[in-house]
């Protein structure tokens, strides 16, 4: 594998590491602690008038024509400081923007992809159901074909982006005996009468972020925002788990880093028994585990992107990536706390945010235990 940057990834780290430092990170305490998504929504936005909301898509679609290792830095710089804002990037990116574009057509691209990429519209993912989690084929929403038209009903929930988000790809039952094979996408635009947006949860951690509920009540769909073909669902929610792993991969890469660079600031400046902390075997020891597995997590994130962009098989390195790197979040992040001792206990430092936005990311996108299902199938075969 080539290690070196291209001008252009370059390019894309150093524009996302300027816009962290001037715009993310001045605010990403208040925002956490106000639980607010309006904020990280204009941060979205702005993102979009620099064309990050459509990075690694073709330029003739609205895109900026980059590949998935630039999406990949420029999630690792984000989720260095903020996780929430890099949490609705990746849904954007990945979950919202990508299966329109994979597997919609013409119509669908240029209704829907261009203002998406262009940063116009905001994209959201509708899986989840209460009886539905890692499940998808227990799904209990339905869509039944009457005329020009789909009429879907039925409960979502954890949609990240609901509410803000101007569009949706919906999955719910056109076909109830067929299990995962009777599932089908709808791309729903957010103002369909009866597409209704319930309670917003209160969450451990991504609190800047929004996740709500979303009750369908006889939401009329056109046929023609059927995505794909009755009963590509499954295979079209799964595809695009895949590629969302990666985005979830550089999220905990970036966590993981983040951690690492403050607690080995702080061991460095922190003075006890006449010496800073990070002369202390202990601590030094700590700090090197947190490093490698920073590392470690990137160039994971790295080859599954890698694999991606050269047309190659990478369903499996995703999940290794997702699984690793976000276990490294964790970690890094709980090491960090460790290292300020009382002081990483208190809202004063970052690393306790770390610490309670990383433990999500080893659920979401698939938890690391369907992670291994989905490695073990790959070497088992």
């Amino acid at each position: 594998m080539i290690f070196k940057l291209t001008q252009e990834q370059e390019a894309v780290q150093k524009l996302v590491r300027e816009f962290v430092e001037k715009e993310v990170a001045p605010g990403v305490a208040e925002r956490d602690e106000k639980e607010d998504f309006a904020p990280t929504y204009e941060l979205l936005m702005k993102m979009g008038k620099l064309g990050l909301l459509g990075l690694p898509y073709p330029k003739e679609y609205g895109g900026a024509g980059g590949d998935q290792i630039a999406y990949v830095l420029a999630g690792l710089e984000i989720n260095k400081v903020d996780a929430s804002l890099g949490c609705s990037y990746s849904v954007a990116i990945s979950l919202s923007a990508w299966p329109i574009f994979h597997y919609g057509n013409e119509a669908q691209r240029q209704k829907y992809s261009v203002p998406m990429f262009k940063g116009e519209k905001l994209g959201a993912f509708a899986l989840t159901e209460p009886n539905a989690g890692s499940d998808s084929g227990a799904s209990e929403c339905t869509a039944v074909l009457e005329g020009d038209h789909y009429i879907l009903n039925g409960t979502k929930i954890f949609c990240t982006n609901a509410g803000f988000a101007d569009i949706y790809v919906v999955f719910a039952m056109t076909d109830p005996s067929k299990g995962v094979k009777g599932i089908s996408a709808f791309i729903v635009e957010k103002d369909t009468p009866g597409f209704n947006f319930m309670k917003q949860e209160r969450k451990m951690g991504i609190r800047a972020t929004v996740q709500r509920e979303i009750v369908m009540e006889n939401v009329k769909v056109p046929k023609e925002n059927l995505l794909g073909k009755e009963g590509d669902g499954f295979k079209i929610a799964m595809t695009t788990l895949d590629g969302g792993r990666i985005g979830i991969a550089a999220q905990g890469a970036g966590i993981a880093f983040g951690a690492y660079e403050y607690a080995r600031k702080y061991a460095m400046q922190r003075v006890q028994f006449g010496k800073p902390i990070a002369a202390q075997q202990a601590i030094a020891f700590k700090l090197a585990d947190m490093i490698t597995k920073a590392e470690a997590s990137l160039l994971l994130s790295l080859e599954a992107a890698y694999l991606k962009d050269s047309g190659q098989k990478y369903g499996m390195h995703a999940a290794m990536a997702k699984m690793f790197a976000t276990d490294s979040a964790a970690q890094n992040a709980s090491e960090a706390v460790q290292i300020l001792g009382g002081h990483g206990f208190l809202r004063d430092h970052p690393v306790e945010r770390m610490m309670r936005d990383a433990k999500i990311t080893q659920i979401y996108e698939g938890t690391n235990e369907i992670q291994k299902v989905v490695i073990s199938g790959h070497i088992l075969r």
